[in-house]
């Protein structure tokens, strides 16, 4: 864990000592689009990796687990995107869908923060239980031209479902957003 938590600060600290020339907002206006994938680092166990949207590939008890997905977003305003994504993973043959619905504001065109409620449904990958968790996420969004952004942040999914889980998954994840 400690080695995730520097990795993470680590690549904040990349991020932040380059300097980036203001994109002039272009890729954040309103009426403008956002597709992302992204991957996480973190959370333990098949409820973290279960109710995924983005990419992944990862072993738990030497059984290996596998997940696809994507979102997509509308900017309602400068700067605000409201989303949604779908995501499937495979647990040995078990599998689920995965689906959000979110908001994402960037902060001075360059800090994303994310509020979004996931769920997931399957028949056998989480027993009688169709999870639902609230998502919280910060980042930095990282320009690397006009209208491809790399955001690194660190989210924290806490469950909405008593008799699934108590605890809240927290993750560090990469995001690759093409802006139109």
């Amino acid at each position: 864990m400690k080695k995730l938590l520097f990795a993470a600060l680590a690549v904040f600290a990349f991020s932040f000592s380059n300097a980036q020339e203001d994109n002039g907002g272009l890729a954040l206006s309103k009426g403008s689009w956002l597709i992302e994938a992204n991957t996480g680092f973190g959370g333990d166990g098949v409820a973290a990796q279960g109710a995924n949207t983005g990419f992944g590939l990862y072993s738990i008890d030497g059984t290996t687990v596998w997940a696809l997905g994507a979102e997509a977003g509308y900017f309602l305003a400068d700067d605000l995107a409201l989303k949604v994504g779908l995501g499937f993973t495979d647990f040995d043959g078990s599998s689920n869908f995965t689906y959000k619905v979110g908001a994402k504001y960037y902060i001075d065109s360059q800090f994303p923060v994310q509020v979004d409620l996931t769920g997931a449904s399957s028949d056998d990958f989480f027993g009688d239980v169709n999870p639902l968790w609230l998502g919280l996420q910060g980042g930095y969004a990282w320009f690397v031209a006009d209208n491809i952004s790399i955001e690194p942040g660190l989210r924290y999914n806490i469950s909405l479902n008593e008799d699934f889980t108590d605890e809240g998954l927290f993750e560090f994840r990469i995001g690759f957003a093409l802006h139109f």
